[in-house]
């Protein structure tokens, strides 16, 4: 198949026929709104970044002790550009596969990854459970109680915030901002 500059209704097709999961799928939207978000604060390709970020984790349902190995192949044969694969698997450099983020769009997936999730977390944990409710103090608070949310890495989190460099309270903020928005569609 000849390579191709995806569309959005292509990137969307295939997000649902690799995912179900409504949970797997409002973290897609969450990426998305996120790198859509970065993309016009940065003057980059927001439908491009928009399209990486929701397809970010396309295999992690079907396919999850092959993820982001298995969205190569798949958006391979879609004829996909290297250019969008390499970014979408780069995600999940030291844990899933060993493909390094290198551009800052590459950089920023691989951060706010892990950044839209402790957000969505942070929200459902609050008794009105919106994202509407939800401040860079409520964030921050969260953050430096390290007994919230033990199992997952901060550490990403920092090292992203690290190669982006940016404060992590200041990225926090952006993907708050970035996310709500798309609150109804991310389950916030």
């Amino acid at each position: 198949m000849p390579v191709h500059t995806p569309t959005y209704e292509e990137a969307y097709t295939l997000l649902h026929k690799y995912n179900q999961n409504p949970r797997l799928l409002e973290h897609a939207y969450s990426v998305e709104a996120a790198m859509q978000y970065f993309a016009r604060k940065l003057g980059e390709n927001e439908e491009k970044w928009r399209i990486i970020g929701l397809v970010h984790d396309l295999d992690s349902e079907m396919f999850q002790k092959q993820h982001c190995i298995k969205t190569g192949e798949i958006l391979r044969s879609a004829g996909w550009p290297e250019e969008y694969i390499h970014a979408i698997q780069s995600h999940g450099w030291g844990t899933w596969c060993d493909v390094r983020p290198e551009l800052y769009l590459e950089k920023v997936l691989y951060t706010i990854d892990k950044v839209t999730w402790f957000v969505s977390y942070v929200t459902v944990k609050q008794p009105s459970k919106k994202l509407a409710d939800i401040d860079i103090d409520i964030v921050m608070s969260r953050w430096n109680d390290k007994s919230f949310a033990p199992g997952r890495n901060r550490e990403f989190m920092v090292k992203g915030a690290a190669m982006l460099g940016v404060d992590i309270r200041e990225l926090f903020d952006d993907v708050i901002a970035a996310m709500r928005p798309a609150a109804e569609k991310v389950g916030l």
